[in-house]
């Protein structure tokens, strides 16, 4: 608890900091020691507060080119929520790689061609998200929610419906990684391509890669002791 205190406390003047500089997203942030002596705090603690900053997909550190803003904003979640979030992740995403495959692939052998046509517009949806800077969150639920219809499984949609606030964390997660709006998108592509081929092996291994891609989330490489 001591620790989540003083990482709230150095990330909120950090978000003050942002804020009064006039720093938006793009902008490289000052190097760490610089950090350090603005905000009156150690040189560790700001360190250890941008790790938690990177993990919230709120800033990109970029090998030997310094910190650099994702958003206009630090708007910063706070530290016990993040620790428990990793704690559940794991199993949310081995339920979803077990129901979205098998998902998949019966969708290939049942869609409809309207159901095809539903799914092809949620790809489209979150292809203009993503060009207009969003990270493609709704089109990302669109999409898996077309593919769920399409394997006509009522048994298997009660149980996505089941974990479906968990499948928006992971979600979410996942799209705010760095670069992962366009990967996912590439992705959803080919569980499409392969549905609409009617190739339920394909499918299921198109989807099956995608959920793999979701569960690469800087979150989980976290160590919050460290």
């Amino acid at each position: 608890m001591v620790k989540s205190r003083l990482y709230e406390q150095v990330l909120e003047r950090l978000r003050a900091y942002v804020a009064e500089a006039g720093l938006s997203a793009g902008d490289k942030l000052p190097a760490e020691r610089e950090l350090a002596a603005s905000l009156g705090v150690s040189r560790a603690s700001v360190k250890q507060a941008i790790v938690v900053l990177e993990v919230q997909g709120l800033v990109e550190a970029r090998h030997g080119g310094g910190t650099y803003l994702v958003r206009d904003t630090l708007d910063v979640e706070p530290v016990e929520q993040l620790v428990e979030r990793r704690k559940r992740l794991p199993e949310v995403l081995e339920a979803r790689e077990a129901l979205e495959t098998k998902l998949a692939e019966l969708a290939a052998e049942r869609r409809t061609d309207a159901e095809l046509e539903d799914i092809r517009q949620a790809l489209d949806f979150m292809r203009d998200e993503i060009a207009g800077g969003d990270f493609g969150v709704e089109g990302d639920r669109r999409f898996h929610a077309a593919v769920t219809a399409a394997a006509h499984s009522s048994l298997l949609a009660d149980f996505m419906k089941t974990i479906a606030g968990q499948i928006t964390e992971s979600r979410t997660e996942s799209l705010r990684q760095p670069g992962r709006p366009s990967r996912s998108l590439a992705q959803h592509t080919a569980i499409y391509e392969a549905i609409a081929a009617g190739d339920p092996k394909k499918a299921a291994a198109a989807m099956r890669k995608h959920v793999r891609t979701v569960a690469k989330v800087r979150l989980l490489d976290w160590v919050p002791e460290d």
